[in-house]
């Protein structure tokens, strides 16, 4: 059970470690949406991407023979560079289990960082199973990327912070990978204002949250494709499931289309390089597929801004 003072806690443990990041807003977003749009902009967190703040607080837990032989992890990317890098910071071996599609920059970020790299094939192979026994063998520490207590709560505090700068906030929306970032803003936000709507938002190609709730069971989809590589998980996780379950009042789902629409907008009207992940609540804003939001204060969570070049090239010359 994830508590709210363990997001407290996980606070007190990131102050001066992890950026407080800024919130953005924008007249022209408020126009299109109807809504006044409050952006939490996790994009420039360190590492590019809210998953700083989970790695961190669960790492930093570790006791000093665990640091010594070292942490091991699966990500697209995200998590694999916050590992990294808080490995470095707490100088501790990291090895990364990520896909051999994963973002060419994504990559050359967690090796820049100091990790190992060991590749897989997302279609053929499964990255939990090589992590275990990688961890196994070595006698390293999983850090799983959202499926974990210290990890829900460290990502919970950016919700905290958001309704700390914006109190008075109607309703939240949040990307769902594996839910640990919706998870630990979902605990978050009911201990501040418990009447808060909260949404959740996925690529159409990898709904398995939505199917999920649908069913009232966790519920696993082939591994899919999406221009938001973050968001990619065939299924949610044990702790994050049950979770969202409880707090989610629906999950919409977004087409490729409306993510790099989306991802255009931040981009060119509020300066903002966000990736197709962390777009995701934008796109379903822009879309018209939120209720009720007219003249509502709307918060976002842009998770991250760790986009590819050539994909943003070809997101940014794609017609609107």
């Amino acid at each position: 059970m994830i508590t709210f003072d363990d997001i407290t806690s996980a606070a007190e443990r990131l102050t001066g470690v992890a950026h407080r990041t800024p919130i953005a807003t924008s007249r022209t977003l408020n126009e299109r949406t109807g809504a006044q749009v409050f952006a939490k902009c996790e994009n420039l967190q360190r590492v590019g991407a809210f998953k700083f703040r989970g790695a961190y607080n669960a790492v930093s837990r570790l006791n000093d023979e665990q640091l010594k032989h070292g942490v091991v992890t699966f990500s697209s990317g995200n998590h694999a560079q916050a590992v990294a890098l808080v490995g470095r910071l707490l100088n501790t071996p990291t090895v990364i289990v990520m896909p051999n599609d994963a973002p060419a920059i994504k990559l050359a970020a967690t090796r820049g960082y100091g990790a190992e790299v060991v590749l897989y094939d997302r279609v053929e192979q499964k990255r939990e199973a090589i992590a275990r026994q990688l961890a196994e063998e070595r006698n390293l520490t999983l850090i799983p990327p959202f499926d974990h207590p210290h990890i829900i709560a460290g990502q919970g505090t950016t919700a905290l912070e958001l309704l700390t700068d914006v109190p008075d906030l109607d309703g939240l929306i949040v990307p769902i990978g594996g839910g640990g970032l919706i998870s630990g803003c979902c605990i978050a936000t009911h201990a501040l204002k418990p009447n808060l709507r909260i949404f959740g938002v996925e690529p159409d190609t990898a709904n398995d949250a939505y199917l999920s709730l649908q069913k009232g069971e966790i519920t696993s989809t082939p591994q899919s494709h999406s221009i938001a590589d973050g968001l990619l998980p065939t299924a949610p996780g044990q702790l994050t499931f049950p979770i969202m379950q409880q707090y989610l009042e629906s999950i919409m789902l977004v087409t490729d289309e409306e993510l790099a629409a989306a991802t255009r907008f931040m981009l060119l009207r509020l300066k903002l390089l966000v990736e197709p992940s962390g777009a995701a609540p934008i796109a379903a804003l822009l879309a018209g597929k939120v209720p009720n939001v007219a003249g509502q204060k709307i918060g976002v969570v842009l998770s991250g801004g760790n986009v590819d070049p050539g994909k943003l090239a070809t997101i940014l010359t794609s017609d609107e």
